[in-house]
């Protein structure tokens, strides 16, 4: 194998797929991130371009792009082409094919899927070399997206999820004296109406390739539609891009109004909130400063979904309820309540009802089995907010959905013997819907707690944030059954020892999880890359790296 030359790896001796040294790919990539954001970050776009061009040229950063694509949940979706890359000679050609020159990019595939609200969302499938192309620019945009995004932008960047965005309105809203003022934000049709001149003006990428992809067009009844505005929902870089589009309206916003206007901005993806000290403020100040950013990039406000709340009313977002409660006593204090919105729970017992009447005729473990996930993906997703009540809440109602699938089974049985075949007793707990030894999931059993949210400016392409993600992923590792497993069998293969000190670890002393390959290196959450270390020596052995 030959050396690693300006962050790419030879590939004259790779006989096949299989050949590939991930490890090295992946890390050869990464060390090209960090040197692009690092760039980024000191303003020196010619060097972030000249990095970029490094980059996307790189053999090594194809076969990484072609292996995303050929792994993920769509490997098996084809574009318009019906083309998908199945095999390893196929995925080896590909490699080979990822040319800037004469490149050019076939129509999506445009698809519609449910929305919440009954409607339907225009997608658009790429060919599998187009996702690939896609994949493999993102790779070059992705370092700069993280370095010029808002502090307090959420969505679809790394380390970052919808929990960080409801617990920075719990910071902004839930202090004596927090604005009491929430402009709801809706763009009208985001994805659809972005400016194609304002991207190709100001995304730091290749603009022959990406004008080629904002005019590629789709493909729906045979029929050839082309594209004057907007990122096709559904391409590996369309999320970057629109965060892109929206990134700067935080600093806008924080830099043309006073403090004491007292202003919060909060987005994930295209949703987002601004906090104000008073109606007006909002109205006349801060909704024409957004007007004006959105008009500049083709985006305008929905007047129908923007409006101007207080927090004492409460308002949705991201699929929770946030309001705060007066109490208007000196003794006791005000508190700002977050729960799972009625509007997300009612989808969720719907979608549940709808699965388990399809189940109608099977067998109580495989009704278990099919609602388990459904139930447990449900109850971590609302786990970091105010859902005690409504766990519990919702518990009794899927008991009921139970129980009348239970009855409609054995029409001619007595409720007794309905509940001695179906429902079992654990402890001081009664009506368990078990079969055997599979319960089903209980949300009241889902530890709620509180979570912490992730440092704004922590960039997962920054070498001195690797100590902070390590330490988040202990964290979350211990709050999962799954987590603890991975703890436990590290800890077992240690001997219960710490490497650097040979001391042992115990739950006195604490832990944390160390990459033997930092992850800004490239390194991997496998367990074979994994360390449990104490949380001094944790600390100790990235500064001495760091000096080194």
């Amino acid at each position: 194998m030959d050396a690693i030359i300006d962050g790419d790896i030879a590939s004259t001796r790779w006989a096949d797929w299989h050949t590939i040294p991930w490890a090295m790919a992946f890390q050869s990539v990464r060390r090209l991130q960090i040197r692009i954001a690092k760039a980024a970050k000191d303003e020196d776009w010619r060097r972030v371009r000249f990095l970029q061009r490094l980059l996307v040229r790189s053999t090594t950063a194809k076969a990484v792009a072609v292996r995303r694509v050929t792994e993920n949940q769509g490997r098996k979706t084809s574009g318009v082409d019906g083309v998908t890359w199945s095999t390893s000679t196929e995925k080896g050609r590909a490699i080979a094919e990822l040319e800037t020159r004469r490149y050019r990019p076939k129509p999506l595939r445009r698809v519609h899927i449910p929305k919440a609200n009954g409607g339907k969302r225009p997608l658009g499938i790429p060919t599998m070399k187009d996702r690939a192309m896609q994949a493999l620019y993102w790779l070059a945009l992705d370092p700069v997206a993280e370095t010029r995004g808002d502090l307090n932008s959420y969505g679809f960047r790394s380390g970052r999820s919808t929990a960080d965005a409801i617990a920075q309105c719990h910071n902004g809203l839930a202090r004596k004296h927090s604005p009491e003022w929430v402009l709801e934000a809706d763009i009208k049709g985001c994805f659809d109406n972005i400016s194609h001149d304002w991207l190709v003006q100001h995304v730091p990428m290749d603009k022959c390739v990406l004008l080629r992809w904002l005019k590629a067009g789709y493909v729906e009844g045979r029929t050839l539609f082309p594209t004057a505005a907007g990122t096709p929902q559904g391409g590996i870089i369309s999320p970057t891009l629109a965060n892109l589009v929206l990134d700067g309206m935080e600093r806008l916003l924080k830099d043309s109004l006073p403090r004491c206007a007292k202003i919060n901005f909060v987005r994930y993806a295209d949703d987002f909130i601004v906090t104000g000290a008073s109606k007006e403020v909002l109205e006349t100040r801060v909704k024409p400063l957004i007007v004006g950013f959105l008009a500049e990039r083709g985006l305008q406000l929905s007047v129908e979904k923007t409006k101007i709340t207080p927090v004492t009313e409460g308002f949705d977002f991201l699929g929770w309820h946030v309001q705060k409660h007066l109490k208007g006593n000196a003794k006791k204090k005000d508190f700002l309540r977050i729960v799972p919105s009625k509007r997300n729970a009612k989808a969720f017992y719907a979608k549940l009802r709808s699965r388990l009447s399809e189940l109608r005729g099977v067998r109580q473990d495989d009704v278990i089995f099919a609602l388990n996930p459904i139930i447990r993906g449900w109850g971590n997703y609302h786990r970091v907010v105010h859902a005690s009540r409504p766990f519990a809440k919702m518990d009794h109602q899927i008991w009921r959905a139970l129980w009348r699938w239970s009855v409609r089974r054995h029409p001619t049985k007595g409720k007794r013997w309905i509940k001695r075949r179906y429902f079992r007793s654990n402890g001081s707990r009664d009506w368990l819907f078990q079969a055997e030894k599979y319960p089903l999931v209980r949300l009241s059993s889902i530890s709620v707690g509180n979570y912490i949210k992730v440092r704004s400016d922590a960039s997962p392409y920054d070498p001195k944030d690797e100590t902070y993600f390590d330490v988040r992923m202990t964290r979350r590792m211990g709050s999962s059954l799954q987590g603890r497993r991975k703890l436990f069998w590290l800890w077992n293969q240690q001997e219960g020892l710490c490497p650097v000190c040979a001391s042992k670890i115990t739950k006195a002393t604490g832990w944390h999880v160390h990459h033997m390959v930092w992850r800004v290196f490239g390194g991997s959450d496998r367990l074979s890359n994994l360390q449990l270390l104490h949380p001094t020596c944790h600390m100790q052995l990235h500064a001495r790296a760091a000096k080194e």
